[in-house]
């Protein structure tokens, strides 16, 4: 299948600027592809505007220009036309609703997955790129027809996994519980813990971890498991 995914936990890391952390490799996966006009799509968040001239901002230093959907009447056409897909961070349950709403998901589906354009995600993107938003950290602020996501994988992420804090007086459930929770019901699929600062690479049934930050991978009925950067985590794709 061809596939070529830069699925990143965050846009911005502590004390830097929007992608600062993961410019070096943004810029080289969307070189290797030859995009030099890249879409944006900013239905994760209510200020289109706002989001979209932040994001062309950050994309000047990577000498990339940046279409945003929001501003095409017919965004399906603009899809098929496009070099390259980015959708950034904020509510998943409110851009996934919106790609259901204006009938995106199987255009999106079919250019990366069949016509192989990269596609960036993080956060928000990065949980839609996955099988379902089941394990967003999100609210759910609207209600999408469907959990099912984009399915370029067939596991779901947690981005911005959180480690239990031992000197925390928190009483609320972790990140680890709430996985373990998602895995009590039958045929879910692995998750990948991916914190912040870390991301994904992905090309063909190729991944590899990248960052600066190990991940946490949970799989139903198994201890989870720490994978160091650049470890090869290819068997995800024969997990599910």
């Amino acid at each position: 299948m061809s596939r070529k995914l830069l699925l990143l936990s965050n846009s911005q890391n502590y004390g830097c600027m929007y992608l600062e952390h993961c410019k070096e490799a943004v810029t080289n996966f969307f070189a290797s592809c030859n995009v030099t006009k890249l879409l944006f799509i900013p239905f994760a968040a209510k200020d289109h505007d706002a989001y979209a001239d932040k994001v062309r901002n950050a994309f000047k230093d990577f000498n990339i220009v940046v279409d945003s959907l929001h501003s095409f009447d017919d965004p399906v056409e603009k899809i098929k036309n496009c070099q390259g897909i980015f959708i950034g961070g904020g509510n998943t349950f409110l851009l996934l609703k919106t790609l259901y709403d204006l009938n995106l998901i199987n255009p999106i589906r079919k250019r990366v997955l069949e016509d192989g354009i990269p596609y960036m995600g993080s956060s928000a993107g990065t949980n839609v790129a996955t099988v379902s938003i089941c394990t967003t950290n999100d609210m759910p602020i609207v209600l999408p027809p469907s959990f099912e996501a984009l399915g370029f994988v067939p596991f779901n992420i947690n981005p911005h996994y959180l480690d239990p804090n031992p000197n925390s007086g928190h009483m609320g459930e972790t990140r680890e519980i709430r996985i373990a929770e998602y895995h009590e019901i039958p045929d879910m699929p692995p998750v990948l813990g991916l914190r912040e600062g870390s991301w994904l690479e992905i090309d063909g049934n190729s991944i590899v971890l990248k960052g600066k930050i190990p991940a946490r991978l949970f799989v139903c009925g198994k201890t989870p498991e720490e994978y160091p950067v650049e470890s090869k985590l290819d068997f995800l794709f024969n997990l599910s």
